[in-house]
This record gives structure tokens, C-alpha cells and sequence, in this order.
């Protein structure tokens, strides 16, 4: 990914959740992916980890008590720093019915799940405001598709959503084993597919960096990660292995 390389180094980091809907609660909470860090309290990480916000916004004394009560990243933006707020996300368990659309201005579930491009398209600044956008874009999601590729061309995993683990829930009536689990050469096709949808991701993110105003703070991260045949595993949820809480993180101020 040649172009976030510029921006900065990518480092690893863990999600607090392993599926999509409680990592992006948390996200929005402020919490965002954290170090594991040993012998630390997890109250003094949470308390430095905020103190960050502080050279994210440009504001001084920003801190965990600042958040309070909502403890909801928008609410503390547009209530408190009066900036204007839009989310546009992919994936429909963030629908804008769910408890995650508070204090956003705007909130789009995009048509696509893997356009991060048309989200690029439809971004706007307030010139007289601070702008917090939240792009949730999926062509890294399963079935890990690109823009204009032919969707009879996408992996068909009967039962797969991200969130189960074998080709099938249920076994064939006159069967008596469980439907096998994906073999090697499988695997790897789906862990190519997602390594070339990241790298399509990172061509579009030069468009992005070429529309964002003078002093924008970005974060790339992702809300979980993927398993291909770890332990047995495909994909995330409910998984309990230590890759489906590695995310790349990177941040920086850009312009």
C-alpha cells in the first residue's frame, strides 16, 4: 500500500471487538485500536490513549472526563467543538436505524459495499466548520470484491457472512460428517482476493488525500480482523484467536 506508506507507518494493533457492529461502538466511542500494552492499568490506557485527542483536534486539555456523559466521539464534536459530522458505511448492520447514528449530521448507507470511491465522491467541507467524516467502505469484507468486477466472478460460500466458519451450518440429511472445511488452495484464493482489494483501497485513498482541507487528521484502521484457516477458522466473529483482533493503524496530520 504505497500510498498510506507515505502518510505513515503502519503499526499492529488489536480491535476491541471481533465483528463489525461493537468495534465501530467503540470506535465512536473514542477507544481506537489499542497496543495490548502489559503491566498497564486499563484505566491509564484509556486515560493516555485520550489525552491523544489533544493533538488529533488541535484543542488543548482534551481528556477522558470530556466526554462524559455521552462518551460518543460525534456528540463531543458537534456538541462540544461544533463540528459538522457525516458518516457513510457500507455494511448494514451500521444502518442508520442502529444506536451508532447519534449526533452525525448526515448518515448514508451506501448502495455498494465496496465503493470506498463513491464515498471519495460525495465528501464535502464546511468551510466555516471542523468536519469529522466516518467512511466505512468493505472491499476488504468478504466476498474481498472491487469496484466493477463482475459479481458471478465473487466467491459463493453457502452460510458465510463473515461471521461462520464452515462452508455450511447444517449437514446434509443422509450425510453423517459436517460438510469439510475449506482446503489450502481455497484459503489462499480468498486471502489473495483481500490482499488485491487492499491494494485497490490504497489507490483510492491518493484521491482522498488530494480533496482533504489544510490540516486534516486521518486514521486508517479496520474494526477486525480475518482468519483464513488459523486454527480451523474462516473469516471473524465468533471466533476466539488472537488474528481476529489484528488491525493495521496508522494516523496522521496530512495537509
Amino acid at each position: 500500500m504505497p500510498i498510506l506508506s507515505r502518510v505513515a507507518e503502519a503499526e499492529l494493533r488489536y480491535s476491541y471487538a471481533s465483528w463489525t457492529a461493537p468495534s465501530h461502538y467503540n470506535l465512536l466511542m473514542g477507544l481506537l485500536p489499542h497496543r495490548s500494552p502489559p503491566r498497564v492499568y486499563a484505566s491509564e490506557y484509556y486515560k493516555q490513549d485520550f489525552r491523544r485527542y489533544e493533538e488529533r483536534l488541535g484543542v488543548p486539555g482534551v481528556e477522558f472526563s470530556g466526554f462524559l456523559p455521552s462518551m460518543f466521539l460525534p456528540t463531543f464534536l458537534r456538541r462540544r467543538l461544533g463540528y459538522s459530522t457525516h458518516a457513510m458505511v457500507s455494511m448494514p448492520v451500521l444502518n442508520r436505524h442502529t444506536p451508532i447514528n447519534t449526533d452525525f449530521d448526515t448518515y448514508e448507507l451506501m448502495p455498494s459495499h465496496n465503493d470506498l470511491g463513491a464515498m471519495v465522491d460525495l465528501m464535502r467541507f464546511d468551510g466555516d466548520r471542523p468536519t469529522f467524516h466516518l467512511l466505512n467502505t468493505g472491499e476488504t469484507h468478504y466476498p474481498y470484491a472491487i469496484p466493477g468486477e463482475d459479481p458471478s466472478e465473487w466467491p459463493r460460500i453457502s452460510g458465510v457472512h463473515g461471521v461462520v466458519k464452515r462452508l455450511q451450518d447444517a449437514v446434509d440429511a443422509d450425510a453423517d460428517e459436517p460438510t469439510a472445511f475449506f482446503d489450502a488452495d481455497q484459503l489462499e484464493r480468498l486471502r489473495k482476493r483481500q490482499v488485491d482489494a487492499a491494494a485497490y483501497v490504497d489507490t483510492v485513498m491518493e484521491r482522498l488525500l488530494d480533496i482533504v482541507p489544510v490540516n486534516t487528521w486521518l486514521i486508517v484502521t479496520s474494526d477486525h480482523g480475518e482468519l483464513f484457516g488459523e486454527a480451523g477458522y474462516f473469516g471473524h466473529g465468533p471466533v476466539c484467536h488472537d488474528k481476529v483482533l489484528e488491525v493495521p493503524f496508522l494516523e496522521a496530520r496530512v495537509r
